[in-house]
C-alpha cells in the first residue's frame, strides 16, 4: 500500500519560502516556453445563479523527471468578509512514472506564494531598475503576499495601500514590515507609481490611465475570468503587453478582451522574456502591464518543491492510500 502525503496551509508556507518561490516560478516559465512542461485551458465550472466557480488546473512535466499535478480550487468571492481566502481547494501530485497520488498540498496556500512570486519575476524583468515607489489595491491574501514578494526584486522607498474597505488596508500595512502609507483613493495609491499590484475583485476599471507616471509598471492580479477587468481600455491599448500565457490571456482575461484587444497586442509571455526568445521593456517611459491569470504549471512546480522539502524533513501527514 503506497502513501499519501498530505501538507497543511502552514506546512506549504514553511516549506514554500517566497525569495526562494520567485526563483521557482522564474525557472518553470522558462521551462514552460521551452516547452518542457505542459498545460491545458483550465476548465471552470460556474453554477447558474451561483457566485463561486471551481476550476480544474491540470499539468504535466516531461523533464529533468515526469510529473502530473492537479490544482481543484473553488474561488468564492465572499470570503474575504468571513475572514477566508476567497481561494479555497488542493494540489494532487502524481507520480509521472506510476501514476501513484503522492501527496495533496494546501492549494489556498501554494496560490497565495507562487502568484505574488511570478509578480515579482515580471516586476524584476519588466520594471525600471530605479523603480523606488509602489502602489498596491486590494488588501486581501494577494495584496499581502505581494508586500511580501516584490521587495525582493527592487528596493521601495514609499509604499501606498488602498482598499474599499480601510480596515483591511490597515491591517495589511500593519502586517508587512514596510513602511506603507494607507490611502483613502485608488488614484491617491496610483499617482506616482513605478510598480502597481491590482489586486482587487472589482468588476470594472478601478485605474485610470491618466493617473500612471510614466515608466510605470502594472501586475494585473485580481482579475482571472473574461467579465471582469481590473484596468481601462486606455491603459491597456497603450501598454506593451506580456502575460504568462497566451491562450489563457485571449480566453479568461477580462483587461484584454473587453478592451477589444487582438493578440498582436501581445508582445510576450514572461517566460519568452527569461529565456531570450522575446524582448521586455524598450524605453524608460514605456507602460508595461503584466495580466497575471496564474498556471497549472506553477502550482505543478510549487507541489514539486513542496514535497521535495517535506520528505526531506520529515513534514506533513502520511495515510495509507
Amino acid at each position: 500500500m503506497s502513501e499519501l502525503l498530505v501538507l497543511a496551509h502552514d506546512e506549504v508556507r514553511r516549506l514554500l519560502p517566497m525569495d526562494q518561490c520567485i526563483e521557482l516560478m522564474a525557472a518553470v516559465l522558462a521551462d514552460f516556453a521551452r516547452g518542457h512542461v505542459w498545460q491545458p485551458l483550465r476548465s471552470v465550472m460556474r453554477p447558474p445563479e451561483q457566485p463561486s466557480l471551481l476550476g480544474l488546473m491540470p499539468a504535466h512535466r516531461s523533464e529533468p523527471r515526469r510529473a502530473y499535478a492537479l490544482k481543484a480550487v473553488c474561488v468564492f468571492p465572499e470570503n474575504p468578509s468571513r475572514g477566508l481566502d476567497a481561494h479555497q481547494g488542493g494540489v494532487l501530485l502524481f507520480d509521472g512514472e506510476t501514476g501513484e497520488l503522492q501527496a495533496l498540498i494546501d492549494g489556498s496556500a501554494v496560490t497565495a506564494v507562487r502568484t505574488a512570486a511570478v509578480s515579482a519575476v515580471a516586476t524584476r524583468e519588466l520594471a525600471r531598475e530605479d523603480a523606488k515607489d509602489l502602489a498596491i489595491l486590494g488588501a486581501g491574501v494577494q495584496a499581502r503576499s505581494h508586500l511580501e514578494a516584490l521587495p525582493h526584486v527592487r528596493e521601495f522607498e514609499r509604499v501606498r495601500i488602498w482598499s474599499r474597505t480601510p480596515e483591511h488596508a490597515q491591517a495589511a500595512a500593519a502586517g508587512s514590515s514596510l513602511p506603507i502609507e494607507v490611502v483613502d483613493g485608488a488614484e491617491a495609491a496610483v499617482r506616482g507609481a513605478s510598480v502597481l499590484v491590482t489586486a482587487t475583485s472589482s468588476r470594472e476599471p478601478i485605474v485610470d490611465r491618466d493617473w500612471l507616471a510614466p515608466g510605470a509598471h502594472i501586475n494585473a492580479v485580481g482579475s482571472s475570468i473574461p467579465t471582469t477587468r481590473e484596468l481601462d481600455t486606455e491603459t491597456m491599448a497603450s501598454a506593451a503587453l506580456f502575460c504568462d500565457a497566451r491562450e489563457s490571456l485571449v480566453n479568461e482575461a477580462g483587461d484584454y478582451l473587453l478592451a477589444g484587444l487582438r493578440p498582436e497586442r501581445i508582445r510576450a509571455e514572461l517566460g519568452e522574456v527569461l529565456i531570450g526568445e522575446a524582448e521586455g521593456r524598450r524605453d524608460p517611459d514605456e507602460l508595461t502591464v503584466f495580466k497575471s491569470l496564474g498556471l497549472a504549471v506553477e502550482d505543478l512546480a510549487a507541489a514539486e518543491r513542496v514535497y521535495e522539502r517535506a520528505r526531506a524533513e520529515g513534514l506533513g501527514t502520511a495515510v495509507p492510500f
